[in-house]
């Protein structure tokens, strides 16, 4: 699988949003703005399995197609599986 510097950058990214939440917990600031920056850290999460599904989807079915021998059909289920598992 190929993870590009864009994606590593997106996980750092991220890394650093919840090593400040930490640190606003610790601080014992608000409980609105620890929650929005949670929200964040989410979002950020979710866009972060969208591009890393995106990307190495092709290659992720392809392998999955050639041990398993599926169908075409089978192919589309397992891709449209994974993009529901990144949910």
């Amino acid at each position: 699988m190929n993870y590009n510097d864009q994606m590593k950058n997106r996980v750092k990214r991220i890394e650093g949003q919840l090593r400040g939440i930490l640190r606003m917990m610790e601080e014992n600031k608000e409980c609105k703005d620890v929650i929005t920056q949670l929200s964040a850290a989410r979002t950020a999460i979710d866009r972060t399995i969208g591009v890393v599904v995106s990307a190495n989807l092709v290659e992720c079915v392809q392998k999955d197609s050639e041990q398993d021998n599926l169908s075409t059909e089978e192919l589309v289920k397992e891709a449209v599986n994974l993009l529901v598992k990144s949910r």
